[in-house]
């Protein structure tokens, strides 16, 4: 009998090509990890994400993730400012030693090379196996429920890609790694997918389109 899980494909192709992304992921359980950060990575590239618009950070854990998605989103702002400083032609305010101002020669367009846009979306991915002790229900209850406070008080779209396995056996079929005859579904690649039409409505949104 087939399944009814997963997630049915999008009838809309998603032009990720304008689309700035971030990859947080955890560090435990690293075997999983990395599987499903390439699944992303291949997806998001797939989907015409450009590779200089995607910024892939670590962390220890997975109860980490949440501050790095805060502070993540809200230094892709700071970068933003920082380029407009820039295009403002380099001028010097209160540096030593002094240097001559440039004023009346903005910095051309093309020496700006940092992405100038902030986050579209976050990504955050890690993976929680059950112990013996309740270690595993607290993670997991803090975890989601602080990653849907960041997206929700942000604007900005952050996919749950946070496996809470039971067994081993669980979260290597869900990163594709299954030892059986079936590998399982690498579900980092739903992530990477969620990510760019995420991304994508919430541009839209942005600028009262809903059509």
């Amino acid at each position: 009998m087939a399944s009814i899980k997963g997630l049915l494909p999008s009838e809309t192709k998603y032009d990720g090509s304008a689309l700035r992304i971030a990859i947080v992921h955890a560090r435990w359980n690293r075997e999983v990890i990395d599987a499903l950060v390439a699944g992303a990575l291949q997806k998001l590239k797939e989907a015409g994400v450009k590779e200089s618009n995607i910024v892939v950070q670590s962390v220890p854990g997975s109860f980490e993730l949440p501050l790095a998605c805060s502070r993540m989103i809200a230094g892709s702002h700071i970068q933003l400012a920082s380029n407009d400083t820039d295009l403002l032609g380099g001028l010097n305010f209160g540096t030593y030693p002094k240097v001559p101002s440039r004023t009346g020669t903005p910095a051309p367009v093309a020496a700006v090379t940092m992405p100038n846009e902030p986050f579209d979306a976050v990504i955050a991915i890690g993976v929680l196996i059950k112990g013996s002790t309740m270690h595993f229900e607290y993670i997991c209850d803090s975890v989601s429920h602080a990653l849907m406070k960041i997206q929700v008080d942000t604007g900005v779209p952050v996919i749950f890609g946070v496996l809470t396995a039971l067994t081993d056996g669980q979260a290597l079929d869900r990163a594709g790694l299954g030892r059986g005859e079936n590998k399982g579904h690498n579900h980092g690649e739903d992530w990477g997918l969620a990510a760019v039409e995420m991304g994508s409505h919430c541009r839209r949104w942005g600028q009262g389109k809903f059509a």
